[in-house]
């Protein structure tokens, strides 16, 4: 009778340890990665991170995209001192940069490989996933330069406004598809550090007078001068927003 209760507790113990490992592991792996998941399509966005049209002064041509990291927003600039405004989830602390690209390749529901330094950190991530809806990358996907970042879908909208991704820029599926036809291959784009909101900025979102411009047909931004950067370059001076 001894040895029979010696057992059961022995397996209540073991079970217990399972459950508290299983648990930690789950709480370290970071939200914003969670290959199989499907989008919910209902989720409703708040206010501040829906698309829409706001008032946006730049020196930047019509057609630059600019990503204000510290802001999670993502402006495509239309001219006339607007611009197309959308939410985006952005890097986590330690995952940010700064730098000027250019969209060098496009993907209708891209497959997904983990590069190595994200496989290190998450070890629990498939090595491929096919392109699809629990793809994280979701429905498009954009490259910048010769990065390994992109401007991407997600299968997580409660990700956008937040601080999560391993470096990349993720928007809904119904957002970067509008994007994806409006920016083309050369597209430049602008990518501001995170921390403190730039006091330069100044975007409002009453809607402008006319109506939201249809997609560009032709990339309007002119791409870098000569070959495309090994890794991000810092820029060369600030941008001034106004």
């Amino acid at each position: 009778m001894t040895k029979l209760r010696h057992l059961v507790w022995m397996l209540i113990a073991t079970g217990a340890l399972v459950l508290s490992t299983s648990q930690g592991f789950a709480q370290s792996r970071p939200d914003a990665d969670e290959p199989g998941l499907i989008a919910d399509d209902s989720y409703q966005l708040d206010p501040e991170w829906q698309k829409q049209v706001v008032y946006y002064r730049t020196n930047e041509a019509p057609g630059t995209i600019i990503v204000s990291t510290a802001e999670r927003h993502l402006y495509l600039v239309q001219g006339n001192g607007r611009a197309l405004r959308y939410g985006i989830g952005v890097g986590r602390d330690g995952f940010q940069w700064q730098g000027l690209v250019t969209i060098t390749r496009k993907a209708e529901w891209p497959d997904w490989v983990p590069p190595p330094e994200m496989i290190a950190r998450q070890p629990y991530l498939p090595r491929f996933m096919a392109g699809g809806p629990g793809n994280p990358l979701g429905a498009r996907a954009m490259y910048l330069g010769s990065t390994v970042y992109r401007i991407h879908g997600t299968n997580q909208p409660s990700t956008i406004g937040k601080f999560v991704s391993s470096g990349c820029i993720g928007m809904l599926n119904e957002d970067v598809s509008d994007l994806f036809e409006r920016a083309k291959v050369g597209t430049r784009v602008v990518v501001l550090p995170g921390g403190a909101a730039p006091g330069t900025t100044t975007a409002s979102a009453a809607p402008p007078p006319n109506p939201i411009a249809p997609a560009p047909t032709q990339a309007q931004a002119a791409p870098l001068p000569g070959t495309q950067p090994t890794s991000v370059q810092p820029l060369p001076a600030p941008v001034t927003v106004r």
